[in-house]
């Protein structure tokens, strides 16, 4: 999506885009007679669009907009602008308008190592939250359908969200009587990684057991960093050892916990009617154990959640070397943005705040760097390095006006799990005197689509290429 003319959607405007792409964009949504920031999910309509999407955008908001809990993502408003002729002459961009509450804290699966996952408080502390929400889902007789890290969002606090119910499904509903009324679902949807084993057949399934399923999937990538294999059938050399019992001596496994190793393959029981459910979840030994991090506060828990990450050196890339800190600026609302929603300890702690010549940026997500050549520069360089690894690339029209002009690249194709991944690198000039740079660039990878952990491996596989390793810069060793 260009420079668009998009409606106000109940008092909020939408601003910069900050995450999405293709035929989904989210936009920074601000709301500044209320002083209220959120995020404004847009999709959008066409002609083409069939009767069946756009009933599934309407689900989705009508299902998202009664869920209120403190781990899913709250619905806030909703405005629909049909693709007819009778709302041309309004001129306003056709599409489905979702103002939802913003995550401030970006991505979860973001700020973990690939490989190496985080330790058991860290995943402990999540898990626990990623249970709650889920239990709240089930009670309401709502079935995600998708849950996997992309959709595992954090708030400016550091509370887990779960977002995007695009997927979802209704298996229960409460009658007149107040009896409650399931089904069964039959829909096959999902990411493979993560689906049970019988979304992948062809018989209608219950829908607990499959989100327990995806759950087990993610409390495995929280520990380890990485998933435990790319389909749940016997194509997958993985999961078929893990089936016949034979992955258990091999890493990760065989350095998980004995409760944590036993909660997961509760929950990855292949037979649903003997996996896990959520009572059996929470009073699994795993879940009943003391925490002392989770009483200790967000930064403690930033700190830890980051941990891995901060001993690999990928802190000291992702932020500025040893820059005094600049103003905030309050151009269209950034104050508000700033210090309303995003701008908390536990964002603070995490670094989410870069600097660059247009001033002090928010950017949820650590695939970022400093160089110490101008854009155009990093640029050829960078596209060097993408044509060596044989990265799809496009090079885009440049963005922004100003000092805030970004030259971009947009990328694309499959990560190691045969997941789709689409994401844009941003190149914006920088200069920091203080430490000797003048014309140097802030580059910024971010990701429209796949898994986060694998973005951040795509990143950390740039930066340490031959072409553009010598000139990115690191934060001084301490004497």
């Amino acid at each position: 999506m260009g420079k668009e003319n998009f409606p106000v959607v109940h008092g909020f405007r939408l601003m910069n885009e900050i995450g999405g792409g293709g035929f989904s964009v989210v936009y920074r949504a601000v709301n500044f007679e209320e002083k209220i920031t959120a995020a404004c999910k847009v999709v959008s309509l066409t002609r083409e669009t069939t009767p069946g999407e756009r009933e599934s955008l309407e689900k989705e908001i009508k299902v998202q907009s009664g869920l209120k809990h403190p781990n899913v993502l709250e619905f806030m408003h909703g405005l629909i602008v049909s693709a007819d002729d009778d709302n041309k002459e309004e001129g306003f961009y056709p599409a489905v308008y979702m103002v939802l509450e913003l995550a401030g804290g970006g991505d979860l699966f973001d700020k973990i190592e690939p490989e190496k996952g985080v330790e058991t408080d860290v995943a402990h502390h999540y898990f626990r939250q990623l249970a709650l929400g889920l239990e709240y889902l089930h009670q309401n007789g709502v079935c995600h359908r998708d849950l996997k890290p992309e959709n595992i969002l954090l708030s400016s606090a550091g509370v887990l969200k779960i977002s995007d119910f695009g997927l979802c499904g209704v298996f229960a509903l409460v009658g007149p009587n107040g009896k409650r009324r399931t089904r069964l679902l039959s829909e096959r949807c999902g990411s493979y990684p993560y689906m049970a084993p019988e979304l992948i057949g062809t018989e209608p399934y219950e829908a607990e057991p499959i989100d327990i399923w995806g759950i087990g999937v993610i409390l495995y990538a929280l520990l380890s960093g990485n998933t435990p294999w790319e389909k749940a059938d016997r194509t997958s050399s993985e999961y078929t050892r893990y089936l016949a019992g034979e992955i258990f001596n091999l890493e990760p496994w065989c350095h998980f916990e004995r409760d944590a190793l036993g909660l997961i393959t509760g929950m990855l029981t292949p037979d649903p009617a003997e996996r896990m459910t959520m009572q059996d979840i929470f009073h699994h030994p795993w879940i009943l154990r003391e925490n002392e991090l989770t009483q200790r506060g967000a930064v403690c828990v930033a700190e830890a959640l980051t941990q891995n990450l901060r001993s690999t050196g990928a802190l000291d890339i992702a932020t500025p070397p040893s820059l005094a800190p600049l103003a905030r600026t309050d151009r269209d609302g950034d104050q508000i943005m700033l210090t309303a929603m995003a701008y908390s300890q536990f964002t603070q702690t995490l670094m989410l705040f870069s600097q660059t010549a247009a001033g002090q940026r928010y950017t949820p997500g650590w695939t970022r760097f400093y160089a110490n050549v101008p854009p155009s520069e990093l640029q050829d360089l960078v596209l060097t390095a993408l044509k060596a690894r044989g990265v799809k690339h496009k090079i885009l029209a440049e963005s922004g006006t100003g000092s805030a002009v970004r030259q971009r690249i947009r990328i694309g194709g499959y990560d190691t799990r045969r997941l789709m991944y689409r994401g844009l690198i941003e190149f914006e000039a920088f200069d920091a005197p203080s430490v000797g740079v003048r014309g140097g660039t802030f580059c910024v990878m971010t990701r429209e689509k796949g898994n986060p952990i694998s973005w951040r491996q795509i990143w950390k596989n740039l930066i340490i290429s031959p072409s553009v390793e010598p000139v990115v810069l690191r934060k001084p060793e301490r004497a």
